[in-house]
């Protein structure tokens, strides 16, 4: 066998142990890999046993994929007394001689070796405490085996063994804990810390155990209680049969019978139900599915399957309903009109299905409450954030345990009318997994052409649910199946502006609010500047969920005070109060810049809370021609500047001031490094920054600019006109460039904001640098030599 002395420390093989840990002093038998069982078994054929190093590989590691650093340093020379061929390797049985610790390790031929030392004890633990330690551990040993049957056999070797290390040895390999948690076992120098966390081993395992079989003592008992109640109550129920007390089951199915018939159902379902009692009836009364029957028949008769009455719609009461519910979202209201008075020309025959879409906070659900108000209905929602399987929508089949019909259905059956407001909220937060897709499962729900005849799995007969008014509400549509999108009639809700908010939060949310806290308006009084700075400094969102949030923390402060008698009535806020009251501001409002250097720009961006402005930046220095872009761009926006960097160097290679594009780097960011920044906007800001920065000039500090470029120098439009044009106006901005196709755009924009700006509509670059610069960029001109080579000149 391989084995030499180097110095202070020995070498031997290796043996990588997998799953196990040894302890000195115990034997043990394990399985080898081939390579290393075909060395053991030739050494052992000399007649002599072997002595080897037995070493832990790691847990998670594959046999064929161990190295060095799979393996655990601390171990146990082996003495080798047997080794066998079997099915998976070697069978090999082995005695642990001492603790050892791996000096160096390397590999040869496919076998480890290692320089090794002894490990020697720490002996802090006087032989007294040892004896007192080891009967607690052999009584522990005893407790723990006297749960299960057959224990003799353990613990008749364990009395016999006068070494806790020999009983460490021998009890560890059962013991039930991580593979890590034995190893460290080994690892531990103090004989009196080893031997402490032994017993603290084995007192948790006993205690793991007791447990264990408390709780199965407990399941047991009420399994078996729950079994003689069921036999007294069937033997109960054959004596009141034998005496004719009591009702049986024949007549509660004589009495589904009856609201059967007088139930007005469609007859195929009528078809189905009597089917279904004709199986219950011949059941009798022991009948193991009669339950199940039983419900699916309550559930047939609970759903409505007949418009009772039609109301008429009245548009202008449901016109009132809205604008007395919601401030701002006129085109929204108006869209909703327009779709309610579609419904009255059709006699209320459902055709699209409407999606309010929008970002958190701006009303979608509280919209779809209002319409059904306005229209005199039934309100149902159910909502789809994080649902991930098909039966949530179509139910489960009867054959399953608990099986139970489909959110729609059990909306429907919660209605108990044909025709309901039907909200659906959260449809983008839906998920498909291993359960199947729902969103798949929402098409023939949402489809005008096949919701006539909706089937649900529980259900088995087609419902009806032509007459439902749809309204799914979404955060965003991109995670939206398109073929899901296409069967829905997308109505966006951008945002409120900071007038409109201020009318939600005076007319609707404060009201609210003091009544949830039991206030009202004679005991706290928020005064109109208070709610401004609120809205400004202390919220930035779309909607109004922080705006309700904040005023409701204001309402609690408020309570605090009066239930201590420390105010007088009315409590009225201030807005030099609302730093003790909220904190300090919140709210970072980004300005235009009094003066503006050459390679700055102001640029518009949109957000998901609304729109903002940011300032793109650019320098150069001696260099070799490299591009540098940092502030977390993302790659639409990393090709703008490349887009923008050509433009300038094609535009304007003989005007830009003989600048050295080959031996110049230059640099562009954008501030705010640790907020991601994505999309086309930023096109013209961009190649405006580069030529500013290259031709020398500043621009204007008050003009901001949105737009996308192509390589030709053509500008496009771009979306959130009316977000950015809104940030624009919160910064102090008083020109905006922007895409000429993005006129239109305009309109969405309050009156009281456009009339304060100033717009310029462009459609080229050239536009742009002479309104910003006052630049006049010669267009370019294509001409093709004779090689076929195209030239470009500046005319």
């Amino acid at each position: 066998m391989y084995s030499k002395k180097t110095e202070d420390n020995r070498e031997s093989i290796v043996i990588p142990l997998f799953d196990i840990v040894v302890y000195p002093k115990s034997r043990t038998k394990f399985l080898a890999d081939k390579i290393t069982g075909e060395m053991l078994l030739t050494e052992m054929k000399n007649g002599e046993f072997v002595n080897a190093i037995g070493l832990t590989v790691k847990s998670g590691t594959k046999p064929s994929d161990v190295s060095e650093d799979d393996l655990y340093k601390t171990g146990n020379l082996l003495k080798v007394t047997f080794v066998q061929p079997a099915d998976d390797g070697y069978l090999v049985i082995a005695k642990a001689l001492e603790r050892i610790e791996a000096v160096s390790l390397y590999q040869k031929d496919g076998l480890f070796y290692a320089s090794y030392k002894p490990i020697y004890d720490l002996s802090d633990f006087d032989e007294d405490t040892q004896a007192e330690v080891m009967v607690n551990i052999k009584k522990t040993i005893h407790e723990i085996s006297s749960r299960f049957q057959g224990a003799e056999q353990f613990t008749r070797p364990i009395d016999k063994m006068d070494s806790i290390d020999q009983i460490m040895g021998f009890v560890m390999p059962y013991i039930p804990v991580k593979l890590a948690e034995k190893q460290n076992l080994l690892e531990i120098v103090s004989v009196r810390e080893r031997y402490l966390m032994f017993l603290h081993i084995l007192t948790n395992q006993k205690e793991n155990i007791n447990i264990q079989v408390e709780m199965a003592k407990k399941v047991t008992d009420k399994i078996s209680k729950s079994h003689r109640e069921a036999m007294l109550r069937e033997q109960l129920k054959v004596i009141q049969e034998e005496l004719n007390e009591g009702d049986d089951s024949a007549s509660g199915d004589a009495g589904y019978r009856e609201k059967i018939e007088n139930l007005k159902m469609p007859d195929e379902v009528k078809k189905k139900a009597l089917s279904e009692l004709k199986k219950l009836e011949a059941g009798g009364p022991h009948n193991p599915e009669g339950h199940v029957i039983r419900n699916y028949l309550d559930l047939l008769l609970d759903l409505p399957w007949v418009t009772e009455e039609k109301k008429s719609i009245d548009i202008a009461e449901a016109r009132h309903v809205l604008e007395s519910n919601h401030n701002g979202l006129e085109k929204v209201k108006e869209r909703i009109i327009q779709h309610l008075a579609v419904m009255k020309l059709k006699q209320e025959k459902q055709g699209s299905i409407l999606l309010l879409t929008g970002p958190p906070g701006t009303g979608k659900t509280s919209l779809g409450k209002s319409i059904a108000d306005a229209l005199g209905r039934k309100y149902v929602r159910v909502s789809f954030g994080g649902v991930k399987d098909e039966a949530e929508i179509r139910g489960h089949r009867r054959t399953y345990v608990g099986a139970l019909p489909g959110r729609i259905i059990q909306g429907m059956k919660k209605a108990g009318t044909k025709n309901p407001v039907f909200i659906l909220d959260e449809v983008d937060k839906l998920s498909s997994s291993y359960a199947g897709d729902p969103a798949s499962a929402l098409l023939e729900v949402l489809d005008p052409e096949q919701n006539g005849t909706f089937s649900d799995h529980y259900l088995e007969v087609p419902y009806d649910l032509s007459e439902v008014l749809f309204i799914a509400t979404a955060n965003s549509v991109a995670n939206i199946p398109w073929p899901l999108l296409d069967r829905m009639e997308m109505i966006e809700i951008s945002g409120y502006t900071k007038n409109e908010k201020f009318a939600i939060a005076r007319d609707h949310l404060l009201p609210s609010t003091l009544e949830e806290h039991g206030l009202d308006a004679d005991k706290l009084k928020i005064e109109d500047e208070a709610l401004k700075v609120i809205i400004e400094k202390y919220t930035r969102e779309a909607g109004v969920r922080q705006l309700k949030k904040q005023l409701a923390k204001t309402a609690r402060f408020v309570s605090e005070k009066i239930v201590s008698g420390k105010v007088d009535f009315p409590y009225v806020v201030k807005a030099d109060m609302l730093k003790e009251i909220l904190g300090k501001e919140v709210i970072r409002q980004e300005e235009a810049r009094k003066e503006n250097v050459p390679g700055v720009v102001t640029g518009l961006a949109w957000t998901p809370v609304g729109g903002d402005i940011l300032f793109i930046e650019g320098t150069f220095m001696p260099g070799n021609g490299k591009l540098t872009l940092t502030g977390q761009l993302g790659d639409v926006m990393k090709e703008s500047a490349k887009i923008s960097l050509s433009l300038v160097r094609s535009r304007l290679a003989n005007t830009a001031n003989s600048f050295d594009f080959t031996s110049s780097d230059i640099h562009i960011h954008v501030p705010s490094g640790a907020t991601p920044k994505d999309g086309p906007s930023a096109g013209i800001t961009l190649f405006t920054a580069l030529t500013s920065l290259i031709m020398g000039k500043a621009v204007d500090p008050k003009l901001a600019m949105t737009g996308e470029i192509t390589l030709s120098g053509a500008v496009l439009p771009v979306g959130g006109i009316k977000e950015k044009i809104l940030a624009a106006h919160r910064a102090g901005i008083k020109k905006v460039i922007l895409p000429k196709e993005n006129e239109r755009d305009l309109e969405d924009v309050p009156d009281d904001v456009r009339s304060e700006l100033k717009f310029i509509p462009v459609e080229t670059i050239e536009e742009v640098l002479k309104e910003a610069l006052d630049i006049d960029l010669p267009r370019p001109v294509v001409s093709y030599a004779g090689n076929g080579f195209a030239a470009t000149q500046n005319v």
